[in-house]
């Protein structure tokens, strides 16, 4: 029961309380973990929107615990978990990334579908390995303040629409939506959820009622809305459907002013020496349905990685679906690895009941789960040698040095696969000048450990 206390009071907003909470379930000293070949790359927090609601402190945790090799923070159009990620990542010896994801508008694509389903010219991009937080007056600072009041000017136009068709039920955003987060970051899983919630007390608490007020509302049998309630999951997908996504209630049409472009993101994730990442979907949309085409022209325009959600891409019970979803995941990771591109690989978390970690036991990832463990080392080869010998995967003169893309991705990883540093050599890595810590960086990654 105590533990279970201190694994609900990690997900506290207030840091504090899940700082001493942390460190109260370390103290037990019942955390033990054998380190497995497998890594999640992409999982949501709470700064974002997590589908168990946990914080970076409690992802961090859960991790280390099922044994993951390693671990990376990917939060939507925030880097506010950055610090307390690292911090605890640190403490359990859990190698590990920090990432944001966001949504762009690509001008050369305008009139294509990429990732975003139904959004011609809208797709997901991530920044990974940032190892801290852009100053706000810097370049990077204002870019990424600059996507934070597009995010929030859209969710407000989303949240108008919705409240003029449902009348009598309104939200009101910063009363309703921004309180849950903890630093006001919300998501259309946010609105979703709010709206749900609010339709509950709507309709006095009962569900009953809110099912029959939704299907009025939204112009569905009750029946078929009364069987999807019986999954919370399955509900909050289709109220998003009919809410928020193309075709929906509140869903306002994108356009290059209301989102920021792919070429501004790739260059506020350049400046601040972290790594542009394409976020590749299923295959399925026009433009990736020619992964090699579509990865050339990303990487003509600073694109240096690629992300892939692999449940998706496999796990369906329709064995032919499967079977077609994975030849196009097996794929798509053949050709990144042709052209160097290391993959980050991850669940989310964005929704109830998502995993924790991928199944590397099925067939379908035993086939690339070597591709997945090498490009989490590659990306943390690039946060250390960043940390400790300012040099970030991205810079000009590391590209140079590595005529070889395949050459460079290596030394990464051997740096990356590295065990994480102990407190004795991190010291000595922070008090060495950057060339020493690179001299003293690649001389561990060829010995396969960290030398005295």
């Amino acid at each position: 029961m105590e533990k279970r206390r201190l694994l609900e009071t990690l997900n506290d907003f207030e840091y504090s309380r899940r700082r001493q909470a942390l460190l109260e379930l370390l103290d037990r000293k019942d955390h033990t973990a054998c380190e497995k070949p497998w890594v999640n790359m992409h999982m949501h927090s709470f700064f974002s929107f997590h589908g168990e609601s946990w914080s970076p402190c409690r992802l961090a945790l859960e991790a280390f615990e099922r044994g993951l090799y390693a671990a990376g923070l990917c939060d939507f159009d925030t880097l506010d978990g950055l610090g307390e990620f690292d911090w605890v990542c640190v403490i359990l010896g859990l190698r590990h990334t920090v990432s944001l994801e966001t949504r762009v508008f690509f001008s050369d694509c305008a009139r294509r579908e990429i990732n975003s389903p139904g959004e011609p010219g809208i797709a997901y991009l991530m920044g990974a390995g940032f190892t801290a937080s852009p100053e706000r007056n810097s370049t990077p600072g204002l870019i990424l303040a600059d996507m934070a009041e597009k995010a929030h000017l859209r969710n407000r136009q989303v949240v108008e629409r919705i409240n003029r068709y449902l009348d009598g039920l309104k939200l009101d955003y910063d009363k309703d939506v921004l309180p849950l987060t903890p630093s006001g970051n919300p998501t259309e899983r946010h609105i979703v959820r709010a709206y749900y919630d609010k339709a509950l007390e709507f309709n006095g608490g009962s569900t009953e009622k809110a099912i029959g007020w939704w299907a009025s509302k939204l112009d569905c049998e009750e029946g078929d809305l009364r069987e999807k309630s019986k999954e919370l999951n399955q509900l909050l997908d289709f109220l998003r459907s009919r809410l928020i996504k193309k075709g929906g209630i509140g869903y306002v049409e994108p356009t290059a002013e209301s989102f920021p472009s792919l070429e501004e993101v790739v260059e506020m994730t350049l400046q601040a020496r972290a790594v542009p990442v394409y976020a590749w979907l299923d295959g399925a949309s026009d433009a990736e349905s020619d992964p090699s085409a579509l990865l050339e022209q990303l990487m003509a325009k600073g694109v240096r990685a690629v992300n892939i959600i692999p449940d998706r891409n496999w796990n369906y019970e329709d064995r032919r679906v499967a079977e077609e979803k994975a030849g196009k995941m097996h794929d798509f990771v053949s050709v990144a690895d042709q052209l160097g591109l290391p993959i980050l690989a991850g669940t989310e978390m964005n929704r109830p009941g998502q995993r924790v970690v991928d199944d590397f036991t099925a067939e379908p990832m035993r086939k690339v789960s070597r591709s997945f463990l090498f490009g989490a080392q590659v990306m943390v080869g690039h946060v250390r040698l960043l940390n400790y010998a300012d040099c970030s995967y991205t810079d000009r003169r590391v590209e140079e040095d590595f005529a070889d893309r395949k050459k460079q991705n290596e030394f990464f990883a051997a740096i990356g696969g590295l065990p994480e540093p102990d407190a004795e050599t991190r010291s000595a890595l922070e008090n060495a000048a950057p060339g020493r810590a690179y001299a003293a960086l690649s001389q561990s990654a060829q010995a396969g450990r960290w030398l005295s």
